[in-house]
């Protein structure tokens, strides 16, 4: 299969960017979206030019360190169904045109090409993504009974990768569906709750001050989430903001 790519190039975060053309020949079917990055990379190689700079580390759809917007869709046409590093180009049409671009956010400043520095995600987590809990042996597994709805529901809100796509498909560049899903991981479980409060002020404390816009529900975040985190837990994260909120208002602790 062959393909014309037009792709982001930018040498640094305070440097002028444009899109350039390359040509994807002879790329398998059966080959990933990185893998074809790849093929292209080494014929740049082997002309004497610069590689592509892109992103990426365990290719399984694990890390969430795979991040291109493809045809204007962060991680690719597929909408939610996996990340980058899971789309095969058997997807598009030999001949066709894809554009790529890093992901678009002023919290995510471009490092390099289509590599960006999604710093502001680790900050928010020390902000408040962690318990207070002793470590050392692991507990009888039946000593803390967790209803299953609930242990579903803190699954479902841990499957976040941290990726960064939700940001990348909102209007408003808007962190809100990642920090939900941190925030209700752990205000779930009663290992969470002692610093419930304490953590969602932290954390959307901090997700202000990284400049990341608000939630308008447009619910892209959702459409191209790889891990299906729903949208609702942006309401749960509300509902428990303004619960904290009034407790400190109040001068309430914890």
């Amino acid at each position: 299969m062959n393909f014309h790519l037009k792709v982001w190039r930018q040498k640094a975060s305070n440097a002028p960017g444009k899109l350039e053309s390359y040509e994807a020949k002879n790329i398998p079917a059966e080959a990933s979206f990185l893998e074809m990055l790849d093929i292209v990379n080494d014929d740049l190689v082997a002309k004497g030019q610069e590689p592509i700079a892109f992103d990426h580390d365990c290719r399984e759809g694990i890390c969430g360190m795979c991040s291109a917007v493809i045809n204007g869709v962060p991680h690719g046409k597929d909408r939610g169904v996996g990340t980058t590093c899971q789309l095969y180009m058997r997807k598009f049409q030999d001949g066709e045109t894809i554009t790529i671009e890093p992901f678009r956010a002023g919290s995510f400043p471009i490092i390099r090409d289509l590599s960006t520095n999604r710093a502001a995600f680790d900050r928010i987590i020390q902000a408040g993504g962690f318990i207070s809990e002793r470590s050392g042996s692991a507990p009888e597994a039946n000593s803390v009974p967790i209803p299953k709805t609930i242990a579903d529901e803190a699954m479902d809100a841990a499957a976040c990768i941290g990726c960064g796509a939700c940001v990348a498909a909102c209007p408003n560049s808007s962190a809100m569906l990642f920090v939900s899903a941190k925030v209700n991981h752990l205000n779930l479980l009663p290992q969470g709750k002692p610093e419930k409060h304490r953590r969602v002020l932290g954390m959307v404390k901090q997700m202000d001050a990284e400049g990341f816009g608000n939630c308008s529900n447009y619910y892209e975040c959702e459409a191209v989430c790889p891990a299906h985190v729903p949208a609702s837990f942006i309401t749960s994260m509300n509902r428990e903001y303004t619960v904290a909120a009034a407790r400190k208002s109040a001068g309430a602790t914890g």
